[in-house]
């Protein structure tokens, strides 16, 4: 099993940048996709960022605002989150694939190992 633990989230002005962490245990690899997806308030959870271990995907809405990268040695993946906007506003989680295709899934049925989620607020 994986476990994974969200971090970093807060309120933040529009225009503003927040980094959410995190942190895998358990049966890891650096061969897993790590993604985050983001669930606002009555809408369906939805993919924002991806890095398998050969490439990252992003979904159009955050491209040129949001970097996902890892760190291998410390089993995290991080979100660089820019040029926030209020639409930014959800929870957002952090979740694990093993199944080590090269290019990172944007469906979250892909995905076997949730966080408990961080919650991300962008006001206007």
């Amino acid at each position: 099993q994986v476990q994974l633990v969200e971090s970093g989230g807060g309120l933040v002005q529009a225009g503003g940048s927040l980094r959410l962490s995190c942190a895998a245990s358990g049966r890891t690899s650096s061969r897993y996709t790590m993604g985050w997806f983001r669930q606002a308030p009555g809408k369906e959870r939805e993919f924002v960022a991806a890095i398998s271990w050969l490439s990252s995907t992003y979904a159009d809405s955050v491209k040129g605002r949001f970097t996902i990268s890892r760190d291998n040695a410390k089993n995290a993946v991080y979100l660089q989150m820019n040029s926030l906007k209020p639409g930014d506003t959800a929870v957002y989680y952090c979740a694990v694939d093993r199944s080590t295709y090269p290019v990172a899934k944007v469906n979250a049925e892909g995905y076997e190992y949730w966080g408990q989620g961080t919650q991300v607020t962008v006001s206007s």
